[in-house]
């Protein structure tokens, strides 16, 4: 046990046995998603380094104070990338928050999401024990894969001190292309597309336009693009294109007075969710991003009738229901995790639910 870790699993006793919530935080640029977060600031950025990268087997152990950007960029030197494209938010993202946020950027849909690159975490739970869950290797997960759950959590079942990622290949050459479709024929092209043996590794739709990244070997991405014609974009502007969308920096995720940025997921073969606002649509017609001043009740219940559920992503009350309302059956399964792992309730409180 390092000197960090031992002052913080005493940290964490005290916090416990005075029943005080911890604000689990590294650098903040996420604090927008999810409920209102509560209780003192605990501030995890000084867990921070690379414990292990060997390039060869494609695996990269890190401690959850690092800053995203330093993992990426020693990936990169190695011509390797996180395929699941996270995004940052901004500057100071750490990597414990982009597991605890569990999300995944436009490359999504052909690669994965967080939780497929999780090999193995080191966390501190709620009674200030450290505690390992799978490993540093590919194949090492037999039982409950503890370590994917902890993606997505957003800090309340853990401190997470170190976690194991698996890493690709950057691919070797990419290529977007741009075409005008309505919404209804997008969707119809993004499944055709999805279900045909070509290199498509990402989608998005506004507006009428319609994106599509080819990521891949070259004949592959060169053989795509003759198939599928539209215009392609130049490399540089594609960057920008991609870059901005998982950031969440285009023009078509702002939001006018009173609206809610809602995330949609649905099955990718859904019709349009035909509610006011602007669409985006991502991830070969799985995720509609919607931003509408529109009601909330509204909105849930068509992206139930449509197979899927709908959380408020930005703009929304924070005080409020954030996430799509859990079914008895699985509102049991979060409060036992929970009590398993943090029995007095201290880290991150209502931040998923009101109820634990």
């Amino acid at each position: 046990m390092t000197t960090i870790e031992k002052e913080w699993a005493e940290r964490v006793r005290a916090a416990a046995a005075a029943g005080a919530p911890l604000c689990l935080r590294g650098g903040g640029t996420k604090d927008f998603y999810g409920r209102m977060p509560m209780g003192e600031i605990f501030d995890l950025r000084a867990n921070a380094g690379i414990v292990a990268h060997e390039p060869t087997e494609l695996v990269v152990t890190v401690r959850g104070g690092t800053p995203l950007a330093e993992l990426e960029a020693a990936l990169a030197d190695k011509g390797q990338y996180l395929a699941f494209e996270p995004p940052h938010f901004g500057t100071g993202a750490t990597v414990a928050g982009c597991v605890a946020a569990g999300l995944a950027g436009p490359r999504r849909a052909a690669m994965g999401a967080v939780r497929d690159f999780m090999l193995g975490v080191k966390l501190l739970d709620g009674r200030g024990e450290i505690m390992r869950f799978g490993g540093q290797v590919m194949k090492n997960v037999a039982g409950y894969d503890i370590s994917r759950l902890v993606a997505g959590s957003l800090g309340t079942l853990g401190i997470v001190l170190e976690v194991s990622l698996k890493v690709l290949p950057r691919p070797v050459a990419e290529a977007t292309l741009r075409f005008e479709f309505d919404e209804a024929s997008a969707l119809r092209r993004m499944n055709e597309w999805g279900g045909q043996p070509l290199p498509v590794s990402a989608t998005l739709w506004h507006a009428g336009v319609l994106h599509l990244r080819l990521s891949g070997a070259e004949a592959a991405v060169r053989a795509a693009t003759e198939k599928l014609g539209g215009d392609q974009l130049a490399a540089d502007e594609a960057t920008a294109l991609w870059t901005s969308v998982r950031e969440q920096a285009a023009a078509p995720f702002a939001l006018e007075p009173g609206e809610v940025l809602w995330r949609v997921a649905l099955p990718s073969t859904a019709p349009a969710l035909a509610l006011p606002g602007r669409q985006v649509v991502e991830w070969g017609g799985a995720l509609r991003w919607l931003a509408s001043a529109g009601e909330a009740a509204q909105i849930r219940a068509r992206a139930a009738e449509l197979g899927g559920h709908a959380a408020a992503f930005r703009g929304g009350d924070p005080r409020g229901e954030v996430f799509q309302p859990l079914s008895a059956p699985l509102a049991g399964i979060h409060r036992r995790l929970k009590q398993a792992f943090d029995p007095a309730g201290i880290f991150n409180p209502d931040r998923l639910y009101p109820e634990f």
